[in-house]
C-alpha cells in the first residue's frame, strides 16, 4: 500500500453469524418487549404481527429479516408454538415476572444450561 491510503476491510458474516443476529434483534426488539407489555409468557400471531409491523416501521428493517429470527427463534426452543399461540422457554418466565431487560445471550445460556 501507498502511503497515505489505506484501504476498508469489509467482513461479510457467515451464515450462523447472520442467523444469531437476526435471533438477538428479534428477541431484544420484538418478542421479550412484547411479553413484557402483554405482561403474559404467551402470545398470539396477531400481537406478533402488531409488534413487528411497528418495530419494521420504526427501524426500516424488513419484514422478512425479522421472520428469519423469529423462525430461528422456534428452531432453538426459546419460543414454543401450541396451535396458534407462541409462548416463551418456561425457564424464562421468572425474568417475565420480575419485568428484567433480558438480553439474548442470557436467555441461551438460561435455556442450554443443565440444572
Amino acid at each position: 500500500m501507498k502511503e497515505g491510503k489505506q484501504q476498508a476491510v469489509v467482513r461479510i458474516k457467515g451464515k450462523h453469524a447472520s442467523s444469531t443476529e437476526n435471533r438477538r434483534m428479534v428477541w431484544e426488539n420484538v418478542v421479550w418487549p412484547l411479553v413484557l407489555e402483554m405482561n403474559r409468557s404467551y402470545f398470539t400471531l396477531k400481537e406478533y404481527h402488531a409488534k413487528r409491523d411497528s418495530f419494521c416501521k420504526k427501524t426500516g428493517v424488513s419484514p422478512s429479516k425479522v421472520a428469519g429470527g423469529f423462525v430461528s427463534l422456534l428452531v432453538k426452543g426459546i419460543i414454543v408454538r401450541s396451535k396458534n399461540m407462541y409462548s416463551i422457554h418456561y425457564r424464562l418466565i421468572p425474568y417475565m415476572r420480575k419485568k428484567a431487560e433480558l438480553e439474548y445471550g442470557l436467555v441461551t445460556r438460561e435455556i442450554y444450561t443443565k440444572r
